[in-house]
């Protein structure tokens, strides 16, 4: 008994642990629209620029995410987190010094690319499944997502409110300073490689190529592009669009903010509802959720009531996709190199994310309206829903036995 109540103790530390990691690393990346108008106005830049470096970041986190499970896949995540959060604050405090274009991308585009990819879902998830058995890994998912769900939601407050009161190129520092500070969190993620090693049966080589040539892995991948499309869209460019229809700064922040907390319910919920019920349905539901919800979004007049809605329902299907689509892969392929499949799962995600971010800009400064890239998102989360109905997600049997989780 005092083993077990010792390990449920332990277990909840890590995911805790992660949690707050995962929230220090997206709640920066989720107000980072906040940065948009101010950044753009002191330094000239116009918004396509801005938007091209946010861009850039989401590409090189997807493109990046991969090779960063296969660092932590084989000499544990707590390193590859360690270093994330250290480049992370290197890159935040190139973007508050940043004075061209390049300077930008460099920093908020590559550096925090990078970074993010050390120290979000595929290298926190990959350590908690497996640090976790089947029986508990949807709750342990859920748990450390709706932690870190709760992070965004406490930074979108604090970053508006620094802004105004000390502008955007300190809050940026500060940033910089908070992540670096969860290097001991980070640390504490080390995971005990004992017990693992009947899976090296399998080498990672072998593991990856099995996963490309099974058809569902690439209709998760097609799937998972709409999610970062809408979020990443949404995330940056909410903020500008209510500007530009007569809102104040108050109310993109209010959204953000609802977002982050309903967040925090969706994303823990999900985690559970995949223990009961069928992942890839649950993911194609939420989709065309999300297709509904942008739909009402801009066909209704826009108020304070409408926009609080529509973050709201948002914010509880925003990444509840994440644990679920993590718990195909784990499903299917096996929890020993989950944090390098996921991260070619995840690249799907993130090129969404960079046509969401980009196009937002691009668009906006030729057309000076949003309305394609709302009406973009509807279509996506519509082919979303498509591509997961019809996925295998029947557990692959080897001629050997994968390990428990340690």
């Amino acid at each position: 008994m005092q083993a077990n109540t010792t390990g449920r103790r332990a277990l909840l530390l890590y995911v805790i642990c992660g949690g707050l990691i995962m929230g220090a690393a997206l709640g920066v990346r989720h107000v980072q629209g906040l940065f948009l108008l101010p950044l753009t106005a002191e330094r000239g830049f116009t918004r396509e620029t801005f938007a091209f470096a946010i861009a850039c970041q989401n590409l090189l986190w997807g493109l990046s995410q991969p090779f960063c499970g296969m660092l932590a896949d084989r000499y544990g995540a707590a390193k590859v987190i360690v270093g994330g959060l250290l480049l992370y604050a290197l890159g935040l405090w190139g973007m508050a010094n940043a004075a061209t274009p390049l300077q930008l991308d460099l920093s908020a585009g590559l550096l925090i690319g990078v970074a993010q990819a050390c120290t979000t879902f595929g290298v926190v998830y990959g350590a908690l499944s497996r640090m976790t058995d089947l029986q508990h890994r949807g709750w342990a998912l859920g748990l450390a997502g709706a932690v870190g769900g709760l992070g965004q939601f406490v930074l979108v407050p604090v970053a508006q409110s620094l802004i105004g009161a000390l502008g955007y190129v300190v809050t940026l520092l500060l940033l910089a300073l908070t992540l670096a500070a969860f290097v001991p969190a980070g640390i504490a993620l080390r995971e005990r490689r004992e017990g693992q090693a009947g899976a090296e049966q399998l080498s990672m080589r072998a593991a990856v190529l099995e996963a490309f040539a099974h058809r569902g892995f690439w209709m998760l991948n097609l799937g998972f592009l709409a999610c970062g499309f809408q979020l990443a869209f949404i995330a940056t460019h909410l903020p500008a669009y209510l500007r530009d229809n007569g809102m104040a700064g108050r109310e993109a922040m209010a959204g953000l903010a609802i977002i982050a907390l309903t967040n925090v319910i969706g994303t823990f919920y999900a985690g559970i509802a995949g223990m009961r019920w069928r992942r890839k349905h649950l993911l194609a539901w939420v989709y065309v959720a999300r297709a509904a919800a942008i739909a009402l979004f801009i066909a209704l007049p826009l108020s304070q009531f409408t926009l609080y809605v529509f973050c709201a329902l948002m914010g509880f299907l925003w990444l509840s996709t994440v644990p679920l689509t993590n718990g195909i892969v784990a499903q299917v392929f096996g929890v020993r190199y989950l944090a390098t499949l996921f991260g070619f799962v995840f690249f799907g995600h993130q090129l969404g994310a960079f046509f969401g971010v980009w196009l937002g800009g691009y668009v906006y400064e030729h057309t000076h309206s949003y309305l394609p890239l709302w009406l973009g998102a509807i279509g996506l989360g519509l082919f979303a829903a498509v591509m997961h109905w019809p996925i295998d997600d029947r557990e692959i049997v080897r001629g050997f036995k994968q390990p428990a989780a340690a």
